[in-house]
């Protein structure tokens, strides 16, 4: 009597998304809101008149974003596959419109922004750090099996990946180009990309990175003010000075957000990305301790739907967009704390910017949406 070996292939999903990922989520942007009133304030009313003036902006970008966060927990990830094409191309399109007169908003130098009707202004390179990983995972997937042919797999993830560094790059945006290589490189390791393409990229990179740190004197500066911490403290480094002073003023339980936050209160544009010295003085060290915990609590729910999803897409997807979060957590802070040189890059959730905040609740939607994918593929034998 012959043997009936039976395969069936049939995607199952749970009724219910990651319950500590998304407490995870809601404590984190709840602190991020509190610690943005209480270390903005002042600054706010001073400078606007309005001591509400950036919880105001921030919660019209929270709710924005949560719809967005909604909308993707909810769609269905094979629906997200077929789009994606249109959401790369529009991405990389916005991202052009930075150079549109009238459209593109320049600051400082920088063409970051172009302006959007109810949204003021909107950061397309946020967008990009979600389209250049979806592209990533979409195609890694499509090529798994053929990783070890270089033409087919990963030349064309490298000509999507610079392309949008490059365009990035050329709006004054270093630290978000830096960042993309960065991630992308993470969702190359996910893949199984051989180790030596990686050195390969490593010799390409660092000598236009090289080259791009030293065009513009700025950049130098921050080098120079990293390397030698003592050096112009009232210039260079006075916004890490103060924001040491302010972490080194909450001590182990923190000054409390209700008394007012005095050290904090003498960093410029605290309530972007030095807001983290603002939730370390007011809560501190057990704050900082707290603070981490859920970071950790986040991560390691995402990095558990990425695991434990069949789904190659979705886990190589919920892989590099939990990755992207923690990266840059790890690098705000580091730079807050003067181990690392100022880079520019947001604290998930605390800084104040709609782009930034909406970006990161929209890659928090796809993450819960992966998070309900029990399995992809089950194998029953008769």
């Amino acid at each position: 009597m012959s043997t009936i070996n039976i395969y069936a292939e049939k995607p199952v999903q749970k009724n219910s998304a990651d319950a500590s990922l998304i407490v995870a989520i809601i404590m984190l942007l709840g602190l991020g809101l509190v610690t943005l009133y209480a270390s903005s304030s002042s600054y706010a009313l001073r400078v606007f008149g309005d001591s509400l003036y950036f919880i105001k902006r921030q919660l019209l970008s929270c709710i924005a974003g949560m719809i967005g966060l909604l909308f993707f927990s909810y769609i269905n990830m094979d629906f997200l596959r077929k789009m994606l094409p249109l959401f790369v191309i529009g991405s990389f399109f916005l991202c052009l419109l930075t150079f549109l007169p009238g459209i593109g908003v320049e600051r400082n130098g920088a063409r970051r922004w172009i302006r959007i009707p109810f949204l003021s202004t909107f950061q397309p390179s946020e967008l990009a750090k979600i389209a250049v990983i979806l592209f990533l995972a979409n195609l890694f997937d499509k090529k798994r099996d053929r990783m070890d042919e270089a033409v087919v797999s990963v030349l064309p993830a490298a000509v999507g990946m610079f392309s949008f560094i490059l365009i990035i790059f050329l709006q004054d945006d270093f630290s978000t180009a830096f960042f993309i290589l960065l991630i992308s490189l993470v969702v190359f390791f996910m893949a199984g990309v051989k180790l030596y393409w990686f050195f390969a990229f490593c010799l390409f990179s660092l000598p236009i990175i090289i080259l791009f740190i030293f065009t513009e004197s700025y950049r130098v500066n921050r080098l120079i003010a990293f390397f030698k911490p003592s050096y112009d403290l009232h210039g260079l480094n006075y916004q890490i000075t103060a924001a040491k002073k302010a972490i080194s003023a909450g001590g182990f339980w923190g000054e409390g957000f209700g008394t007012g936050l005095q050290k904090v209160s003498g960093i410029p544009e605290v309530q972007a990305d030095f807001i983290f010295a603002g939730w370390a003085e007011g809560m501190g060290f057990f704050g900082v301790i707290l603070f981490f915990a859920l970071i950790i609590l986040f991560v390691w729910r995402g990095y558990n739907a990425a695991f434990t999803c069949k789904d190659r897409f979705a886990s190589y997807a919920a892989f590099g967009l939990t990755s992207s979060i923690l990266l840059q957590t790890l690098m705000n802070c580091g730079v807050v704390c003067g181990a690392l040189p100022s880079t520019g890059i947001p604290l998930p959730f605390f800084s104040s910017g709609g782009s930034s905040l909406m970006i990161t609740l929209v890659m928090c939607g796809i993450i819960i949406n992966v998070s309900k994918i029990e399995k992809g593929t089950e194998m029953f034998y008769e």
